[in-house]
Protein backbone atom coordinates (compact mmCIF):
# COMPACT_ATOMS: atom_id res chain seq x y z
CA UNK A 1 0.00 0.00 0.00
CA UNK A 2 0.98 3.72 -0.70
CA UNK A 3 2.61 5.44 2.63
CA UNK A 4 0.45 8.69 1.54
CA UNK A 5 -3.14 6.29 1.18
CA UNK A 6 -3.89 6.17 5.04
CA UNK A 7 -6.36 3.98 6.63
CA UNK A 8 -9.28 6.62 6.58
CA UNK A 9 -8.73 6.19 2.94
CA UNK A 10 -8.49 3.10 2.04
CA UNK A 11 -11.69 2.68 4.55
CA UNK A 12 -13.46 5.56 2.51
CA UNK A 13 -12.21 3.99 -0.62
CA UNK A 14 -14.01 0.39 0.43
CA UNK A 15 -17.27 2.68 0.89
CA UNK A 16 -17.45 4.12 -1.93
CA UNK A 17 -17.36 0.62 -4.04
CA UNK A 18 -19.66 -0.55 -2.07
CA UNK A 19 -22.11 2.59 -2.41
CA UNK A 20 -21.19 2.03 -6.47
CA UNK A 21 -21.87 -1.59 -6.48
CA UNK A 22 -25.37 -0.69 -4.71
CA UNK A 23 -26.45 1.96 -6.97
CA UNK A 24 -25.57 -0.13 -10.20
CA UNK A 25 -27.27 -3.12 -8.54
CA UNK A 26 -30.65 -1.32 -7.56
CA UNK A 27 -30.56 0.28 -11.13
CA UNK A 28 -30.96 -3.21 -12.56
CA UNK A 29 -33.78 -4.07 -10.15
CA UNK A 30 -35.83 -1.42 -11.30
CA UNK A 31 -35.51 -1.66 -14.86
CA UNK A 32 -35.93 -5.71 -14.02
CA UNK A 33 -39.19 -4.92 -12.21
CA UNK A 34 -40.74 -2.17 -15.12
CA UNK A 35 -40.12 -4.67 -17.95
CA UNK A 36 -43.72 -6.07 -17.66
CA UNK A 37 -45.05 -2.75 -18.10
CA UNK A 38 -45.34 -3.23 -21.32
CA UNK A 39 -44.81 -5.15 -24.28
CA UNK A 40 -41.41 -3.42 -25.41
CA UNK A 41 -39.15 -6.43 -25.14
CA UNK A 42 -41.54 -8.69 -26.42
CA UNK A 43 -41.58 -6.35 -29.32
CA UNK A 44 -37.85 -6.12 -29.46
CA UNK A 45 -37.06 -9.90 -29.16
CA UNK A 46 -39.71 -10.75 -32.07
CA UNK A 47 -38.10 -8.06 -34.45
CA UNK A 48 -34.88 -10.09 -33.91
CA UNK A 49 -36.07 -13.46 -34.11
CA UNK A 50 -37.92 -12.35 -37.38
CA UNK A 51 -34.62 -10.59 -38.46
CA UNK A 52 -33.43 -12.49 -42.26
CA UNK A 53 -30.12 -10.34 -41.77
CA UNK A 54 -28.04 -9.28 -39.04
CA UNK A 55 -29.33 -7.34 -35.74
CA UNK A 56 -26.53 -3.84 -36.25
CA UNK A 57 -26.09 -2.24 -32.77
CA UNK A 58 -24.45 1.74 -33.05
CA UNK A 59 -23.69 4.12 -30.40
CA UNK A 60 -21.30 6.28 -29.93
CA UNK A 61 -19.03 6.95 -26.99
CA UNK A 62 -20.05 4.86 -23.67
CA UNK A 63 -23.24 3.78 -25.48
CA UNK A 64 -20.96 2.90 -28.06
CA UNK A 65 -18.51 0.27 -25.51
CA UNK A 66 -21.38 -0.65 -24.62
CA UNK A 67 -23.06 -1.48 -28.03
CA UNK A 68 -19.56 -3.53 -28.94
CA UNK A 69 -20.59 -5.77 -26.58
CA UNK A 70 -24.33 -6.22 -27.05
CA UNK A 71 -22.96 -7.03 -30.52
CA UNK A 72 -20.36 -10.17 -29.52
CA UNK A 73 -22.68 -11.10 -27.02
CA UNK A 74 -25.68 -11.68 -29.58
CA UNK A 75 -23.44 -12.63 -32.34
CA UNK A 76 -21.50 -15.87 -30.21
CA UNK A 77 -25.31 -17.10 -28.92
CA UNK A 78 -26.81 -17.76 -32.77
CA UNK A 79 -28.63 -13.99 -33.26
CA UNK A 80 -25.87 -12.59 -36.45
CA UNK A 81 -24.81 -9.26 -35.06
CA UNK A 82 -22.22 -6.50 -36.03
CA UNK A 83 -21.83 -3.06 -34.49
CA UNK A 84 -21.50 -0.08 -36.45
CA UNK A 85 -19.65 3.34 -35.24
CA UNK A 86 -22.54 5.96 -36.22
CA UNK A 87 -19.61 8.42 -36.91
CA UNK A 88 -18.46 6.14 -39.56
CA UNK A 89 -21.74 4.73 -40.47
CA UNK A 90 -22.86 8.54 -41.97
CA UNK A 91 -19.49 8.43 -44.24
CA UNK A 92 -19.39 5.17 -46.00
CA UNK A 93 -19.98 2.51 -43.73
CA UNK A 94 -24.03 2.42 -43.75
CA UNK A 95 -23.76 0.46 -46.68
CA UNK A 96 -22.66 -2.62 -44.52
CA UNK A 97 -26.95 -2.36 -43.40
CA UNK A 98 -29.37 -3.80 -45.52
CA UNK A 99 -33.11 -4.24 -45.34
CA UNK A 100 -33.09 -7.35 -44.10
CA UNK A 101 -31.69 -5.96 -40.85
CA UNK A 102 -32.67 -5.04 -37.27
CA UNK A 103 -30.82 -1.56 -35.52
CA UNK A 104 -30.79 -1.39 -32.02
CA UNK A 105 -29.59 2.45 -31.57
CA UNK A 106 -28.32 3.54 -27.85
CA UNK A 107 -28.02 6.70 -26.63
CA UNK A 108 -28.55 7.39 -22.65
CA UNK A 109 -30.19 11.13 -23.79
CA UNK A 110 -31.91 9.62 -27.01
CA UNK A 111 -30.40 12.66 -28.96
CA UNK A 112 -27.23 11.69 -30.14
CA UNK A 113 -26.43 13.69 -33.44
CA UNK A 114 -24.26 10.90 -34.78
CA UNK A 115 -27.29 8.89 -34.83
CA UNK A 116 -29.35 11.34 -35.75
CA UNK A 117 -27.80 11.42 -39.21
CA UNK A 118 -28.18 7.63 -39.47
CA UNK A 119 -32.00 6.96 -38.15
CA UNK A 120 -33.37 8.26 -41.23
CA UNK A 121 -31.45 7.27 -43.42
CA UNK A 122 -31.38 3.68 -42.45
CA UNK A 123 -35.47 4.18 -41.81
CA UNK A 124 -35.80 4.76 -45.61
CA UNK A 125 -34.94 1.57 -46.56
CA UNK A 126 -37.58 0.29 -43.97
CA UNK A 127 -35.10 -1.30 -41.15
CA UNK A 128 -36.57 -1.86 -38.23
CA UNK A 129 -35.24 0.37 -35.09
CA UNK A 130 -35.14 -0.98 -31.51
CA UNK A 131 -33.98 2.59 -29.27
CA UNK A 132 -32.63 1.80 -25.97
CA UNK A 133 -32.50 5.16 -24.04
CA UNK A 134 -33.08 6.63 -21.08
CA UNK A 135 -35.84 9.18 -22.19
CA UNK A 136 -38.86 7.99 -23.41
CA UNK A 137 -40.00 11.86 -25.11
CA UNK A 138 -36.49 11.82 -27.20
CA UNK A 139 -36.15 12.12 -30.81
CA UNK A 140 -34.39 8.64 -30.74
CA UNK A 141 -37.08 6.92 -28.86
CA UNK A 142 -39.89 8.87 -30.68
CA UNK A 143 -38.60 7.72 -34.28
CA UNK A 144 -37.90 3.84 -33.59
CA UNK A 145 -40.49 1.37 -34.09
CA UNK A 146 -39.48 0.16 -30.47
CA UNK A 147 -38.14 1.77 -27.55
CA UNK A 148 -36.66 0.42 -24.44
CA UNK A 149 -36.55 2.80 -21.63
CA UNK A 150 -33.45 2.20 -19.12
CA UNK A 151 -33.95 5.58 -17.23
CA UNK A 152 -31.95 5.44 -14.18
CA UNK A 153 -32.84 7.48 -10.74
CA UNK A 154 -28.77 8.48 -10.14
CA UNK A 155 -25.50 7.50 -11.62
CA UNK A 156 -22.90 5.40 -9.64
CA UNK A 157 -20.64 8.55 -10.42
CA UNK A 158 -20.94 10.65 -6.87
CA UNK A 159 -21.28 13.88 -9.70
CA UNK A 160 -23.63 12.02 -11.48
CA UNK A 161 -22.15 13.06 -14.64
CA UNK A 162 -20.02 9.77 -15.85
CA UNK A 163 -22.58 6.76 -17.19
CA UNK A 164 -21.67 4.18 -15.05
CA UNK A 165 -25.44 3.21 -13.75
CA UNK A 166 -26.86 4.09 -16.87
CA UNK A 167 -24.51 1.74 -18.79
CA UNK A 168 -24.51 -1.21 -16.80
CA UNK A 169 -28.45 -1.04 -17.03
CA UNK A 170 -27.74 -1.16 -21.11
CA UNK A 171 -25.34 -4.01 -20.89
CA UNK A 172 -27.80 -5.95 -18.61
CA UNK A 173 -30.80 -5.38 -20.44
CA UNK A 174 -28.46 -6.67 -23.80
CA UNK A 175 -27.72 -9.68 -21.98
CA UNK A 176 -31.26 -10.00 -20.99
CA UNK A 177 -32.46 -9.54 -25.12
CA UNK A 178 -29.45 -11.56 -25.44
CA UNK A 179 -30.66 -14.91 -23.77
CA UNK A 180 -34.51 -14.50 -24.54
CA UNK A 181 -33.14 -14.79 -27.93
CA UNK A 182 -31.16 -17.84 -27.25
CA UNK A 183 -33.60 -19.67 -25.87
CA UNK A 184 -36.52 -19.37 -28.53
CA UNK A 185 -33.88 -20.09 -30.82
CA UNK A 186 -33.10 -23.34 -29.04
CA UNK A 187 -29.63 -22.52 -28.99
CA UNK A 188 -27.63 -25.19 -27.52
CA UNK A 189 -24.05 -25.36 -25.75
CA UNK A 190 -23.30 -27.27 -29.37
CA UNK A 191 -23.67 -24.16 -31.22
CA UNK A 192 -22.18 -22.32 -28.61
CA UNK A 193 -18.89 -24.82 -28.96
CA UNK A 194 -19.05 -23.39 -32.94
CA UNK A 195 -18.79 -20.14 -32.48
CA UNK A 196 -16.18 -20.63 -29.41
CA UNK A 197 -13.79 -22.78 -31.33
CA UNK A 198 -10.47 -21.35 -29.68
CA UNK A 199 -12.11 -21.65 -26.34
CA UNK A 200 -11.89 -24.48 -23.50
CA UNK A 201 -15.45 -25.03 -24.07
CA UNK A 202 -15.23 -25.21 -28.41
CA UNK A 203 -12.01 -27.61 -27.70
CA UNK A 204 -14.27 -30.64 -25.91
CA UNK A 205 -17.70 -30.07 -27.72
CA UNK A 206 -16.02 -30.32 -31.32
CA UNK A 207 -12.95 -32.39 -31.02
CA UNK A 208 -14.11 -35.79 -31.35
CA UNK A 209 -11.98 -38.97 -30.62
CA UNK A 210 -11.48 -39.58 -33.91
CA UNK A 211 -8.77 -36.19 -34.03
CA UNK A 212 -6.91 -36.77 -31.30
CA UNK A 213 -6.65 -41.06 -31.74
CA UNK A 214 -3.41 -42.66 -33.21
CA UNK A 215 -4.17 -44.66 -36.15
CA UNK A 216 -2.22 -47.39 -38.54
CA UNK A 217 0.99 -48.32 -37.34
CA UNK A 218 1.07 -46.52 -34.45
CA UNK A 219 -1.17 -48.42 -32.58
CA UNK A 220 0.26 -51.12 -30.77
CA UNK A 221 -1.44 -54.51 -31.16
CA UNK A 222 -0.36 -58.33 -31.09
CA UNK A 223 -2.09 -61.97 -31.78
CA UNK A 224 -3.30 -63.97 -28.79
CA UNK A 225 -0.68 -66.36 -29.62
CA UNK A 226 2.31 -63.62 -29.07
CA UNK A 227 4.78 -64.14 -26.49
CA UNK A 228 5.10 -61.56 -24.04
CA UNK A 229 8.36 -60.38 -24.93
CA UNK A 230 6.94 -60.13 -28.19
CA UNK A 231 4.40 -57.73 -26.79
CA UNK A 232 6.61 -56.28 -24.95
CA UNK A 233 8.90 -55.16 -27.86
CA UNK A 234 4.99 -53.77 -29.18
CA UNK A 235 4.65 -51.91 -26.32
CA UNK A 236 8.82 -50.51 -25.95
CA UNK A 237 7.96 -49.14 -30.02
CA UNK A 238 4.96 -47.61 -30.01
CA UNK A 239 5.19 -45.48 -27.02
CA UNK A 240 2.01 -46.00 -25.24
CA UNK A 241 2.41 -48.02 -22.05
CA UNK A 242 0.12 -50.94 -23.71
CA UNK A 243 -0.19 -52.91 -26.88
CA UNK A 244 -3.93 -54.49 -27.48
CA UNK A 245 -4.13 -58.06 -28.25
CA UNK A 246 -6.31 -58.15 -31.61
CA UNK A 247 -8.29 -61.40 -33.13
CA UNK A 248 -7.41 -62.70 -36.88
CA UNK A 249 -10.32 -60.03 -37.84
CA UNK A 250 -8.44 -57.34 -35.98
CA UNK A 251 -11.17 -56.93 -32.99
CA UNK A 252 -9.35 -56.70 -29.47
CA UNK A 253 -9.78 -59.51 -27.23
CA UNK A 254 -7.39 -57.85 -24.66
CA UNK A 255 -4.88 -55.59 -23.38
CA UNK A 256 -1.73 -55.38 -21.81
CA UNK A 257 -0.48 -52.34 -20.09
CA UNK A 258 2.96 -51.56 -17.79
CA UNK A 259 0.50 -51.27 -15.21
CA UNK A 260 -0.10 -55.02 -15.99
CA UNK A 261 3.83 -56.16 -16.53
CA UNK A 262 4.42 -54.66 -12.66
CA UNK A 263 2.02 -56.81 -11.48
CA UNK A 264 3.18 -59.65 -13.59
CA UNK A 265 6.94 -58.95 -11.97
CA UNK A 266 5.58 -59.67 -8.58
CA UNK A 267 4.61 -63.11 -9.84
CA UNK A 268 6.55 -64.30 -12.00
CA UNK A 269 10.35 -64.74 -12.74
CA UNK A 270 10.65 -66.16 -16.12
CA UNK A 271 8.93 -64.52 -19.35
CA UNK A 272 10.56 -65.91 -22.00
CA UNK A 273 7.89 -68.71 -22.41
CA UNK A 274 4.54 -66.97 -21.22
CA UNK A 275 2.15 -66.21 -23.93
CA UNK A 276 -0.07 -62.95 -24.28
CA UNK A 277 -3.03 -64.72 -23.54
CA UNK A 278 -2.88 -65.94 -20.45
CA UNK A 279 -1.46 -62.44 -18.88
CA UNK A 280 -3.62 -60.16 -20.54
CA UNK A 281 -6.83 -58.24 -19.10
CA UNK A 282 -9.49 -59.44 -21.24
CA UNK A 283 -12.49 -57.40 -22.43
CA UNK A 284 -10.55 -53.79 -22.12
CA UNK A 285 -12.49 -49.98 -22.49
CA UNK A 286 -12.89 -49.14 -25.74
CA UNK A 287 -14.51 -45.90 -27.41
CA UNK A 288 -15.81 -44.76 -31.22
CA UNK A 289 -14.04 -42.78 -33.28
CA UNK A 290 -17.34 -40.24 -33.80
CA UNK A 291 -17.83 -40.34 -29.64
CA UNK A 292 -16.13 -36.88 -28.22
CA UNK A 293 -12.53 -36.67 -26.86
CA UNK A 294 -14.35 -35.74 -23.84
CA UNK A 295 -16.20 -38.87 -23.43
CA UNK A 296 -13.60 -40.44 -23.45
CA UNK A 297 -11.66 -39.06 -20.52
CA UNK A 298 -14.80 -39.53 -18.47
CA UNK A 299 -14.10 -43.17 -18.85
CA UNK A 300 -10.50 -43.25 -18.23
CA UNK A 301 -10.88 -40.77 -14.82
CA UNK A 302 -13.85 -43.15 -13.92
CA UNK A 303 -12.07 -46.12 -14.35
CA UNK A 304 -8.49 -44.76 -13.28
CA UNK A 305 -6.81 -45.99 -16.27
CA UNK A 306 -4.13 -44.31 -19.06
CA UNK A 307 -4.99 -45.96 -22.70
CA UNK A 308 -7.97 -47.20 -24.02
CA UNK A 309 -8.92 -48.77 -27.68
CA UNK A 310 -10.99 -47.07 -30.60
CA UNK A 311 -13.13 -49.51 -32.11
CA UNK A 312 -15.57 -48.89 -35.25
CA UNK A 313 -19.42 -49.62 -35.80
CA UNK A 314 -17.90 -53.69 -36.09
CA UNK A 315 -15.77 -53.69 -33.29
CA UNK A 316 -12.30 -53.39 -35.29
CA UNK A 317 -9.55 -51.67 -33.16
CA UNK A 318 -8.89 -48.51 -35.40
CA UNK A 319 -6.84 -46.31 -33.09
CA UNK A 320 -5.76 -46.10 -29.78
CA UNK A 321 -5.58 -42.96 -27.47
CA UNK A 322 -3.49 -41.89 -24.42
CA UNK A 323 -4.82 -39.49 -21.74
CA UNK A 324 -0.99 -37.44 -23.45
CA UNK A 325 -2.96 -37.16 -26.32
CA UNK A 326 -6.36 -35.53 -24.95
CA UNK A 327 -3.67 -33.16 -22.75
CA UNK A 328 -1.96 -31.96 -26.22
CA UNK A 329 -5.20 -31.28 -27.46
CA UNK A 330 -6.01 -29.62 -24.45
CA UNK A 331 -9.05 -31.69 -23.90
CA UNK A 332 -8.15 -31.59 -20.54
Amino acid sequence: MLTSFNEAQAQRALELAREALDIEGEAIRKLSARLGRDDSVPRAVALMMACKGRVVVSGMGKSGHIGRKIAATLASTGTPALFLHPGEAAHGDLGMVTAQDVLIAISYSGESSELAIVIPAVKRMNVPVIAITGKPESSLALAADVHLDVAVEKEACPLNLAPTASTTATLALGDALAVALLELRGFKSDDFARSHPGGALGRRLLTHVRDVMRSGDAVPKVKPDALLTDALLEISHKGMGMTAIVDDAGRPVGVFTDGDLRRLIEKAQDFSKLVIRDVMHPNPRRVHPEQLAVDAVAVMEEFRINQMLVTDADGVLVGALHIHDLTRAKVI
